[in-house]
């Protein structure tokens, strides 16, 4: 069973399973401190009512066997220790078997938590990060060399993810086609980092340039990894220039950061530059068996992404089962031209009338003031402030979260107050709140300069109208 094994990958396995165990370690944090506003028993969308609606064999979850905001608790940090434990070489002190069931609990923990999370949940970096952790179960530990099917495994999941991401751009958006969605896309999209705006700012021919590399790295590069080395390292490595990039241009959580693990599956592992901490033994027959059994899963599995690759209605982010162990990826098949922004104000005034003065709620990442840099918060996921960048573009978005986060706002609620940046009602809650849409744009050179602000802004209509606890009962 020797030939099932590639000792000279040691490295690379480090690599892959301390890096998945950061991205656990954000993923599980950002649940610890977001779920009782978003989910918990009195949150925006409360798991509890979910589980009444939706059954076992639709959503699969331990959450199904009970639910409490503790017992939620106890799985964010029960996974944070683990991806912990994980990141520190745990895996590494301990019997393959409790290595791999280490794992497994961190992948059945976050499923658990996936499988509730209803629209705070519903992005493809959540099942690209369990399809990931999946796999992860069956790299093994020191005790034996890494296992070269789950490796290739890993090439063929990170092409799915670039392939699949360059044919819906392809097929999608007219921009893509001649090379100008990037005129737009540094300003519009969900949540721009500290350099977006400089990005935004080149030259429209470097936004070609950009965007023609692109679909070099998306569209041909991925078939590279399947290719004899040293070819196979190139490919890798233009991968993760092009997820380094995205990752200075943007915040987009996990998925740049994962992209590029995945990628460290195609390097050549015989030029690292130290020899492996132990000599491996042959793989147990058990665990040789299992291998061999997930790549088989994966082949069957992967019968349905590759009809979804070909088909001429190719959708993104799709799970077709739900384990979510092999999914269909793609991101930005359209991209927006404007950057209309909710903006969130409420007023102490007895009548939301002329004379009120409305004060805006500011949030962490997404754009409110003006005068404010956009900041770095990727890996980390903010969810609410994702979601006001869908509520923007369409209130179908938002229909069943945005009424009670504004009712949750009448009323001072201090879980989902900490999602903001401030609360401008310290002493006691407004008595009216309202939203906006606002036309968003980043200023240029001369604005910034003379005024400080790194945007600019227009109203475009009400949102939502001035409404209190009353008026709100009868919305919802």
């Amino acid at each position: 069973m020797e030939w099932l094994t590639a000792p000279d990958q040691w490295l690379s396995r480090v690599v892959i399973q301390r890096g998945l165990g950061v991205l656990y370690l954000v993923a599980f944090l950002t649940a610890a401190n977001q779920y009782r506003a978003l989910l918990g028993e009195h949150g925006l969308l409360p798991v509890p009512a979910f589980l009444r609606r939706v059954p076992f064999r639709h959503s699969p979850s331990l959450f199904h066997l009970r639910y409490s905001d503790r017992l939620f608790a106890a799985a964010a940090w029960g996974g944070v220790v683990l991806s912990a434990a994980v990141v520190a070489g745990a895996t590494d002190l301990v019997p393959l078997w409790a290595a791999m069931l280490i794992w497994l609990v961190v992948w059945l923990l976050y499923l658990s938590i996936v499988n509730v999370g209803q629209t705070w949940y519903a992005f493809g970096w959540e099942s690209l990060l369990l399809e990931a952790g999946f796999l992860a179960v069956f790299l093994g530990n020191d005790d034996t060399g890494p296992p070269v099917l789950i490796l290739w495994l890993m090439r063929w999941l990170l092409f799915r993810v670039e392939f699949g991401a360059g044919l819906i751009k392809m097929r999608g958006d007219p921009c893509w086609r001649d090379l100008t969605c990037l005129h737009y896309h540094h300003e519009t999209q969900p949540m721009p980092g500290p350099l977006s705006w400089f990005f935004h700012h080149l030259p429209r021919r470097a936004h070609k340039a950009e965007t023609a590399a692109n679909h070099f790295a998306q569209l041909v590069v991925p078939f590279a990894l399947f290719a004899p080395q040293p070819v196979a390292s190139l490919a890798a490595c233009v991968i993760i220039a092009t997820q380094l990039w995205l990752v200075l241009s943007g915040n987009f959580a996990w998925l740049n950061w994962l992209t590029i693990l995945l990628a460290v599956a195609a390097l050549d592992g015989s030029y690292a530059a130290a020899p492996p901490p132990a000599a491996f033994v042959p793989p147990p027959d058990w665990y040789a068996a299992l291998v061999i059994a997930v790549t088989v899963l994966v082949a069957v599995l992967s019968y349905w992404p590759v009809r979804n690759m070909l088909s001429r209605g190719q959708m993104m982010n799709v799970s077709f089962n739900r384990l979510h162990l092999v999914n269909s990826y793609g991101a930005f098949g359209s991209i927006n031209r404007m950057r209309l922004e909710v903006v969130v104000e409420g007023t102490d005034a007895a009548e939301p009338g002329p004379d009120a003065v409305w004060k805006e709620y500011a949030f962490k990442g997404k754009p409110t003031d003006l005068h404010r840099l956009p900041r770095q918060f990727a890996p980390y996921h903010l969810r609410l402030d994702w979601m006001m960048w869908f509520a923007g573009i369409s209130p179908a978005y938002a229909w069943d979260w945005f009424i009670p986060f504004v009712g949750k706002l009448l009323t001072n609620d201090p879980q989902t107050l900490r999602l903001l940046r401030g609360n401008p009602f310290p002493d006691a809650p407004p008595t009216y709140v309202r939203a906006r849409l606002h036309h968003y744009r980043f200023t240029d050179w001369r604005t910034l300069r003379a005024t400080g602000a790194w945007w600019e802004r227009s109203f475009v209509r009400e949102y939502l109208r001035p409404v209190g606890l009353e008026g709100l009962r009868r919305l919802e």
